[in-house]
């Protein structure tokens, strides 16, 4: 998840006019929006963050997916380029799933 967060960080700076212009972000949003993620993806690479943090940090990129998935229907992707965020919401959900998985197995 943090791999696939970082890529997201990389490629929103490397397509910088797709993200204002195509979907109408200012460019300071954009900007928050990759330092959230990075910030993300470090935080759950740490292994010493504690399990409530790790759980925050997947509920702020299941926001983020949900937001990406509204602005690409409403920016007037087609199905496939849309769809792309609700295919990574599925999967951070599965993780957030499989985290209260591992917390709730006796030691």
């Amino acid at each position: 998840m943090s791999f696939f967060m970082f890529f997201a960080a990389w490629f929103a700076e490397t397509h910088q006019t797709e993200f204002t212009d195509r979907m109408g972000f200012p460019a300071y949003f954009r900007v928050e929006l990759t330092i959230a993620k990075i910030l993300g993806g470090i935080a759950l690479l740490i292994p010493g963050i504690p399990a409530r943090i790790r759980e925050w940090v997947y509920v702020g990129f299941c926001i983020c997916m949900i937001s990406a998935l509204i602005a690409k229907i409403h920016s007037g992707y087609g199905f496939v380029e849309a769809s792309q965020p609700g295919f990574s919401l599925v999967l951070f959900l599965l993780a957030i799933f499989l985290l209260h998985k591992v917390e709730q197995q006796p030691d």
